[in-house]
């Protein structure tokens, strides 16, 4: 049977006449993009580009919330309740949803940006913030997942579409979480290997620890983050070696 995934990478994280990653670039190769809502990057200019170029390049667009932590782009855990949370995640959507509609294009999903993902990908409560605040401002967005994780789980419980993602350019620990940026290896930088790497995840249908286990999931879409280094090259290559391996490369959205 043939395989079809989604390549998607996380945008407009500029922040006024800061820029992050080339998201133009980015926008001829990846087929799914997470805007940043003005929290841990963007603002209300940035958004509006963003939708407007991934409208005009035919690219799915979603809410991509994190922590209001610009100072550390988000991937600093900060001590917010459950409900600061779950409102913090509806605001950042709700920005998402109108800056997109400004631009003329829609948002099909949500995807948890940094520190924020990460925790709803491990921790319940997180998880089912996220869920609720998707839930109460618009149901009908599709939750974009880290495999493996209890978003997923909560998702799919609360009668809420789901996919699930892996990382094209970090490795994984033995319980399917991202290894520490902080730790040598976390993030891959050579294209080749990448692309190769993903390759095996795809056919095998799970994703490769740092040991070389491999952990049974669905595989809907692939990251690539725009922040690191060769992050274009990276996703040209991917998308080059997908393809040439029989993979259709298309949004999830729909599917």
């Amino acid at each position: 049977m043939a395989l079809t995934v989604d390549l998607n990478s996380d945008m407009g994280e500029g922040f006024g006449p800061w820029k992050m990653g080339d998201d133009a670039a980015m926008l001829d190769i990846v087929t799914t993009a997470n805007i940043a809502c003005g929290m841990h990057a963007g603002d209300p200019e940035v958004m509006a580009t963003t939708f407007a170029k991934a409208k005009e390049k035919g690219v799915e667009v979603g809410a991509h919330p994190g922590y209001p932590d610009l100072y550390g782009f988000g991937r600093r855990n900060m001590p917010y309740t459950m409900g600061e949370t779950e409102r913090l995640i509806a605001y950042q959507i709700g920005a998402a949803e109108a800056l997109a509609a400004y631009a003329g294009h829609r948002l099909t999903h949500v995807k948890l940006h940094g520190a924020l993902g990460n925790l709803g990908q491990q921790n319940k409560d997180v998880a089912l913030a996220a869920c609720r605040a998707i839930k109460a401002v618009n149901p009908k967005l599709i939750c974009l997942t880290i495999a493996l994780g209890e978003m997923e789980k909560l998702a799919g419980e609360m009668g809420l579409e789901f996919r699930s993602e892996i990382f094209a350019d970090r490795a994984y620990t033995e319980e399917g979480f991202l290894v520490d940026r902080k730790l040598p290896g976390a993030v891959l930088h050579d294209p080749a290997e990448i692309a190769t790497r993903i390759l095996a995840m795809i056919r095998e249908g799970a994703i490769m620890t740092v040991s070389g286990k491999w952990l049974k999931t669905p595989i809907h879409s692939i990251c690539v983050h725009s922040d690191t280094p060769s992050a274009v090259e990276i996703a040209r290559s991917l998308r080059n070696s997908l393809e040439a391996d029989g993979v259709s490369v298309k949004p999830f959205a729909g599917a």
